[in-house]
């Protein structure tokens, strides 16, 4: 039966998502099919998958501060930043995180992933290019998108393919978007150079450091810090506060201008509920349990060293860590399902990453340090993963 009117068949209510049993077949047959797997409270497995790189989500300083928080403001913000939400706790952390960084200023938002598309969107527009790195995270490849801004995607760590874009861009205005760790292989972008990339061709640079924020730098203080850049006026910094902090949320630091910017025009800052005062709190807390153990993060570091070392000599595929990240290679994306749920099985929780996760089409176990693995941790982690390997996973 057609519509009236129109040429076009009417579909039964019942069949109109018909077309996501067709799209839910060919992802099965590519090997791509997801599942949540709960997590309990009492879990004994080793976890090598999570981002908790300086093992804080569990210290009692910083869960206390968070249970403490709840109690004293609430279970939720209650509203926006520009509402009701925002609280002593959220300018505490602001300030004492700018501090931390060497930035001037920062803004907290409700999460890592919505401080992306906030500084992106906020920064370009449609008379603006940006020019990224083709492995970008997910949310910054969503806030390009949504930018409405001309976008150049060039090679992995390029900092010579970053300046052919910008100089034959065809917007006056530029920004220069790169994680500083990537999150698939762990490598490092290469900052010092993307920086004065941007300076020959009068553009900006956005550096998203969630995988850098409490891992490099001295005293865990990032990866643009490390690099000289953190007070710089041309660079902004995002960060999150979900793993080097075992917290939750996220944040711009950067000039006092561009974050008063972004107050007045980041609509994922604007039109969202704040950060809960509980996170907010942890984050707080674990940003000062860093500032007093600095070691953590040359801890972290170590173990994500030793990690890969001893893969390596085990005959595996392993990127070299610049961070707590280690992958792994895998034959395929379902040797690599496989591979994970037999680590599972045996008490080591990894990550697997397929495509379309990673850009390069190459399915990985993702491995995480923390600063808290003991050596038998990493002793078991390395049995394990040896043990169920699928034959082709070496050499």
């Amino acid at each position: 039966m057609s519509a009236p009117g129109s040429s076009r068949t009417v579909v039964p209510p019942e069949h109109v998502f018909d077309w996501l049993d067709d799209a839910a077949a060919q992802r099965a047959d590519a090997g791509l099919v997801r599942t949540l797997r709960h997590r309990l409270a009492d879990e004994t497995a080793l976890d090598l998958a999570g981002n908790d790189y300086l093992g804080l989500a569990r210290d009692k300083r910083v869960a206390g501060a968070g249970a403490a928080a709840a109690l004293r403001w609430g279970a939720g913000a209650t509203g926006s930043r520009l509402v009701t939400g925002t609280t002593e706790l959220h300018a505490e952390l602001e300030y004492e995180l700018a501090r931390f960084c060497g930035a001037q200023s920062a803004l907290v938002f409700s999460s890592g992933f919505t401080a992306n598309l906030g500084a992106v969107t906020a920064l370009t527009g449609r008379e603006a290019a940006i020019v990224t790195d083709k492995y970008i995270h997910a949310s910054l490849i969503e806030g390009c998108r949504l930018s409405r801004a001309d976008v150049a995607a060039v090679a992995h760590r390029d900092p010579a393919a970053v300046e052919h874009a910008l100089s034959t861009r065809r917007r006056e205005r530029a920004l220069v978007v790169t994680d500083s760790v990537f999150s698939v292989d762990g490598d490092l972008a290469p900052l010092r150079e993307l920086a004065a990339v941007v300076r020959r061709q009068s553009a900006a640079l956005l550096v998203d450091d969630a995988h850098g924020l409490g891992v490099l730098g001295e005293g865990g203080r990032g990866a643009v810090h490390a690099a000289g850049l953190a007070a710089e006026p041309d660079v902004v910094t995002t960060v999150t506060l979900s793993k080097s902090f075992g917290a939750q949320g996220g944040a711009v630091l950067g000039p006092r201008r561009v974050i008063r910017h972004l107050v007045d025009t980041a609509r994922s800052f604007i039109f969202d509920t704040a950060l809960a005062p509980a996170a907010t709190a942890s984050a707080l807390a674990a940003l000062r349990v860093l500032r007093e153990e600095p070691e953590l993060a040359d801890r972290v570091r170590g173990r994500a060293a030793e990690l890969a070392g001893r893969l390596g000599e085990a005959g595996f595929g392993v990127s070299v860590p610049d961070g707590a990240v280690v992958s792994v290679r895998a034959p395929g994306p379902d040797e690599a399902v496989r591979w994970a749920a037999a680590c599972a099985e045996q008490g080591v929780r990894v990550g697997c990453f397929r495509p379309p996760s990673v850009p390069d089409g190459v399915s990985r176990l993702r491995l995480t340090a923390r600063a808290d693995l003991s050596d038998a941790d990493l002793d078991r982690a390395i049995a394990v993963i040896g043990e169920t390997a699928p034959p082709s996973a070496r050499g």
